[in-house]
């Protein structure tokens, strides 16, 4: 931990300790020419720290994680007693305000990283966020859901082979925790190359709130902030340790029809196990799906329509 507070300026504005600082961020404009800001949100103590980002929304579909920042702001969680938590709701504005996973143009933020100062919205996004937020940061919590009709169970991605990258993990301490190697642009990839550890919380489904998830992703952030000397620890009763996935595996559709799960998602499952059906929609033919593999279903396709080769499960090994 710093030993002592020291001077913090993000896009030329001074962060007073103690008080919450709220910067407007012109990131573009719409073909109208009316102007499109992220909000991003600054709380620093008067006791040094470490800083902390909060992300959601850099996918604009994925309101869950939208949701539990939100929550955590109302609950004043995202005020440290050490240190600094550095808040942004909603990266993806463009994308969070029509509905969709990208912005306009079609391009993924996620994978257009580290960015350009006059390039693509996506790239201008990453850019903003790689040469002025991330230099202050020590480490973050990237706040996402499944995409495409798929949910996922509650569970922290990370490169667990990064000693801090585990102890982030643990001390958030979700249901399941995934070994998961970087991506090529992605925010995680061009943050470990600074030295920064972001690590990926991913729980829910797109365009749709989970109340499951969004308290257990909460709750795993008061966990997280006690035991990463943010905020005293919080008393934490009858606490179920994490369940670690080495190597997953998604079960994919043999053929084309209407696919019914029976199995839901967070179950552990049996090599040869019924997962369920795909059935012709006229009753012609029906396919059996069994479990390859002994583990748990930590992600599941939620669209009844299918075609083959479709993502159905996702299948994660201890």
């Amino acid at each position: 931990m710093k030993e002592e507070v020291e001077d913090l300026e993000i896009y030329k504005k001074k962060i007073i300790p103690g008080k919450e600082i709220e910067i407007l961020i012109k990131i573009g404009e719409l073909p109208s020419r009316t102007p499109v800001h992220i909000p991003i949100f600054i709380n620093k103590s008067q006791k040094p720290g470490p800083t902390l980002l909060l992300l959601g929304g850099l996918h604009g579909d994925e309101i869950n994680g939208v949701e539990i920042i939100r929550r955590i702001k109302e609950d004043n969680l995202h005020i440290p007693n050490n240190g600094t938590i550095i808040t942004i709701p909603v990266l993806n504005i463009f994308g969070f305000n029509n509905f969709s996973r990208e912005v306009p143009d079609g391009k993924d933020v996620n994978r257009s990283f580290p960015g350009t100062k006059s390039g693509s919205l996506a790239s201008r996004m990453a850019y903003n966020l790689m040469k002025e937020i991330l230099p202050h940061v020590d480490f973050g919590i990237d706040f996402h859901t499944g995409g495409a009709s798929r949910t996922n169970y509650p569970q922290i991605r990370c490169d667990m082979k990064d000693p801090m990258n585990r102890q982030m993990a643990l001390a958030f301490n979700a249901p399941f925790t995934l070994q998961s190697s970087t991506i090529k642009k992605s925010l995680r990839s061009e943050s470990s190359k600074m030295g920064k550890n972001i690590i990926v919380f991913e729980g829910g489904e797109s365009l749709r709130y989970d109340e499951f998830v969004i308290k257990t992703a909460v709750d795993g952030y008061r966990r997280f902030i006690g035991k990463m000397g943010l905020v005293e620890e919080f008393e934490i009763v009858d606490e179920e340790p994490s369940i670690i996935i080495d190597k997953t595996r998604w079960v994919r559709a043999s053929g084309a029809g209407l696919f019914r799960p029976y199995v839901y998602s967070g179950k552990q499952i049996e090599k040869g196990e019924l997962l369920g059906e795909i059935n012709g929609p006229y009753g012609h033919f029906k396919i059996k799906i069994v479990s390859p593999i002994d583990g748990f279903v930590i992600g599941l396709n939620n669209n009844p329509v299918v075609n083959p080769g479709d993502a159905l499960l996702h299948l994660g090994v201890v």
